[in-house]
């Protein structure tokens, strides 16, 4: 290896190992709290597969911008509370920046700054006209009302308007916000620089100027690839599927792989699980959802019993889907994963210690070639030549999705959601097709 980048790549992880966090992510030693390390070590050695410019991974080793502030709101019994809120840019190298914002009790700055790092990456590998960025709130947003939502989303603009803007930054919904948030946003800044402003924000409703198909958009991603790999991958028809998170991607793709006549075995949200050896009812499970309650409420029905989150990645299962967090599958657990398939449809949910335990258990993970792909070309940032073929990536559906949000904003233009005329299926076909193909090649 090259001195100088080696050099670079044990500078950058040194810098990973002693990064602050805040205190309190510190004493509770979440899982997120080591999204960034991780993030780190897949760099360094997607690192060891190319001919990287050492320039290139200096670039990478810091965000372009990183901002915190502290968002003050007045709650509904007339009382002031604070709360910390961050947004990162990584990297404009191909243009304006692009990433959700979360609320969640457990962002930090490291995470959001991880996340940044992998969004500037997926944009690049997409070949979209977008860098990276991230945003998030430290708040449990089931804690507030929606009249406290709504100001805290409010207030989330107003702080960070300076830094978004249409050729600047681009937000987007993300865990623990929903096109609601971004409609409120949206308006907010739209009042600030005088004038509408919906290119401002994707993932908004439909009617304020969004993109058909964005909702499902993650989960859609994910089931083209499953369902044009399954052959290769051995699925079967009538898959036993186990489903960890409940929110959006994970409900979509429950309902996609249903319809297409798999079994949704157990489904787990933050509150808890439920397992049912015949199948779930998924259209129950998201009306429960919409109601505000937990899937736990369905337990005791018929066959339905309820389950916890550990018995539920650990279930006798042929595919289990990780639709929840990050780190949700480390080296404390990666051993008694019985299913031979693992989907992800959420961001980093597999540690880099459990991917060695799963490669040798040959545990297939249809993300895992591409993903080598993925952060070979994310790491070069479209700076170099294009790498051959087509790239594949089980997010692909929902990036596209954005690509064409952006466009329907500026042209004002309505995008066809229709499953045969989603505009990301016929590339995902194709590139299911030859990693199909790599995956025989390979084996």
């Amino acid at each position: 290896m090259n001195p100088r980048l080696e050099d670079i790549l044990q500078s950058l992880l040194d810098s990973a190992m002693h990064r602050d966090l805040d205190p309190d992510v510190r004493e509770s030693n979440t899982p997120m709290a080591s999204l960034f390390d991780n993030t780190v070590k897949r760099l360094i050695e997607a690192a060891e597969y190319v001919d990287l410019d050492p320039g290139v991974l200096e670039k990478l080793k810091l965000a372009l911008e990183m901002t915190q502030a502290r968002l003050s709101i007045r709650m509904d019994d007339g009382s002031i509370k604070s709360f910390l809120a961050w947004r990162c840019r990584h990297d404009d190298s191909r243009g304006p920046t692009k990433g959700g914002i979360r609320f969640h009790p457990d962002v930090n700055a490291d995470e959001v700054t991880a996340l940044a790092l992998m969004m500037t990456s997926k944009c690049a590998v997409m070949n979209l006209p977008f860098g990276g960025a991230k945003g998030g709130v430290k708040v449990e947003p089931r804690s507030l009302s929606n009249t406290e939502l709504e100001r805290l989303a409010r207030a989330y603009i107003r702080a960070f308007a300076h830094i978004i803007g249409p050729t600047r930054d681009v937000p987007a919904p993300d865990v623990g916000t929903n096109e609601t948030t971004m409609a409120w946003m949206m308006d907010e800044y739209s009042t600030i620089v005088g004038k509408k402003t919906p290119e401002v924000i994707t993932g908004k409703p439909v009617a304020l100027g969004g993109s058909l198909g964005r909702d499902d958009a993650t989960a859609r991603g994910a089931y083209y690839i499953t369902r044009y790999k399954a052959d290769a991958l051995g699925l079967k028809h009538g898959a036993r599927v186990a489903i960890q998170g409940f929110g959006n991607a994970g409900q979509h793709m429950a309902q996609l792989l249903a319809d297409d006549g798999n079994l949704i075995v157990s489904v787990s949200d933050s509150k808890g699980a439920v397992h049912a050896p015949a199948g779930l009812d998924v259209s129950e499970l998201r009306a429960a959802k919409r109601h505000g309650e937990s899937v736990t409420s369905v337990a005791g029905s018929a066959g339905v019993s309820e389950i916890s989150g550990d018995e539920l990645l650990e279930s006798d299962c042929d595919v289990l889907v990780l639709a929840a967090v990050e780190n949700t599958v480390h080296k404390g657990n990666a051993g008694s994963i019985k299913a031979p398939l693992i989907i992800e449809l959420a961001n980093g949910p597999i540690t880099p210690e459990a991917d060695e335990i799963l490669e040798a258990r040959n545990v297939l993970i249809p993300s895992r070639y591409p993903r080598e792909r993925w952060w070979r070309y994310g790491l070069v940032l479209r700076m170099g030549p294009e790498p051959p073929g087509p790239i594949l990536d089980s997010r692909r559906g929902s990036y596209a999705a954005e690509d064409n949000n952006g466009k329907a904003n500026r042209r004002r233009l309505r995008i066809c959601a229709r499953q045969e005329d989603h505009p990301a299926q016929g590339s995902l076909r194709s590139c299911a097709r030859e990693d199909c193909r790599s995956y025989g090649s390979a084996s």
